[in-house]
């Protein structure tokens, strides 16, 4: 597969995402890490940059590393802008998401960039656990190069859905849809968290390609840590208040413009659903009829 983002479809495509960039309401300055984050495994490996707006992540054959928020969020918006590992990462795993840090109730949002061999697209994984059930996953492939440049990825959630978004792009759509019976993650707060770690029995191609640990040390970095939600501890009534930004109407469904950039990630960029796995799901979930 060759990536360029020069094709008119994709200068089109690109013109669409900057168009809904502009709808998006102007959130707070992005913090430096200190101010929101913490280092919880392997502090020898992450590196501030730019006086603590930046940081570095280092997997190597000692160690890989991770970091999480200072405090939990109960609906909101997190983002991060990441510049994922050049060349040769098969095998490396770097992650950005939310978990509730329970055991058989966990609730999680994740975003997972799968490394892959030189010259073949970055994968991104996505997946949703509820209550502790998981098994949800989505895969697309970026249609950039995400080692290039950094590039902003996001986790919108509200009480109706949640949105993953790649670029202000939307790339995954899960809506609340316990009228169905299908948990939904609404109950317990949520830390944000990273890491940066070895996974090549499943990593890149199922576990085919592994890694090349001659190409280590392996660095991913960060900034622009923005974090937009309910903190718990908190104020009490925050998680339920109508009037939080992130749950007013504008956010209870995608913009047409969102909408026709979500159709095009999913007919020329997805490349698995657990929703068609029949092989897993001969009859699919309730919620793969949901809709956008």
């Amino acid at each position: 597969m060759v990536l360029s983002l020069f094709s008119a479809r994709n200068a089109f495509f690109i013109s669409l995402c900057l168009f809904a960039a502009l709808y998006r309401p102007v959130l707070s300055k992005p913090a430096k890490f200190a101010d929101d984050f913490r280092i919880t495994w392997s502090d020898t490996h992450i590196t501030q940059i730019d006086g603590g707006r930046a940081i570095q992540l280092k997997l190597d054959p000692s160690s890989g590393c991770g970091f999480a928020s200072k405090k939990q969020y109960l609906f909101g918006r997190v983002s991060m802008k990441i510049k994922l590992i050049p060349g040769d990462s098969a095998g490396t795993v770097a992650a950005f998401y939310m978990n509730s840090d329970t055991d058989s109730v966990r609730d999680e949002l994740d975003f997972e960039f799968l490394g892959n061999r030189s010259g073949q697209p970055y994968t991104v994984q996505t997946n949703v656990f509820a209550h502790g059930k998981g098994d949800r996953e989505q895969r697309v492939n970026l249609w950039f190069d995400p080692s290039r440049d950094f590039h902003e990825y996001a986790i919108s959630w509200n009480h109706l859905r949640i949105v993953f978004y790649v670029d202000n792009v939307p790339i995954r759509v899960y809506k609340n849809n316990e009228a169905r019976k299908v948990p939904y993650p609404r109950f317990q707060p949520m830390g944000v968290y990273s890491t940066l770690w070895e996974a090549d029995d499943w990593a890149t191609r199922g576990g085919i390609e592994k890694i090349n640990w001659s190409e280590a040390p392996f660095y991913a970095y960060y900034k622009d840590f923005d974090i937009e939600g309910c903190s718990v501890p908190g104020p009490a009534g925050c998680p339920a208040n109508p009037k939080n930004w992130w749950e007013g109407s504008a956010y209870h469904q995608l913009t047409p413009v969102e909408a026709r950039s979500y159709r095009w990630v999913r007919v020329n960029h997805m490349i698995y659903d657990y929703c068609t796995d029949k092989s897993r799901f001969p009859v699919p979930p309730p919620e793969c009829s949901a809709g956008i």
